[in-house]
């Protein structure tokens, strides 16, 4: 695998990320917020940097986020509202 190429720091953020999904079931975009990092870098990690360094711990959050896409009808356009909101 590709394991030993990535950065500790990395490869502690991705655990961190996944973690804190597992216990909040947080969004992609609460956890960018969370962590201060961009919506796309907490998608790569989860969906491809995690599936490197933990199997099982990937398989968990993909299950999370298909739970989140069945339900994005729910919350969407709540973020966009409170953009608006804000002006």
């Amino acid at each position: 695998g590709v394991v030993w190429l990535m950065n500790k720091d990395i490869k502690r953020r991705v655990l961190s990320e996944a973690n804190h999904i597992i216990k909040t079931q947080d969004t992609i975009r609460q956890t960018a917020d969370r962590f201060n990092v961009s919506k796309s870098t907490v998608h790569a990690d989860l969906s491809e940097r995690l599936k490197e360094i933990d199997k099982n711990l990937g398989k968990e959050i993909d299950n999370i986020f298909k739970t989140h896409d069945r339900e994005k009808h729910i919350r969407g356009g709540e973020v966009t509202r409170q953009k608006y909101k804000r002006g």
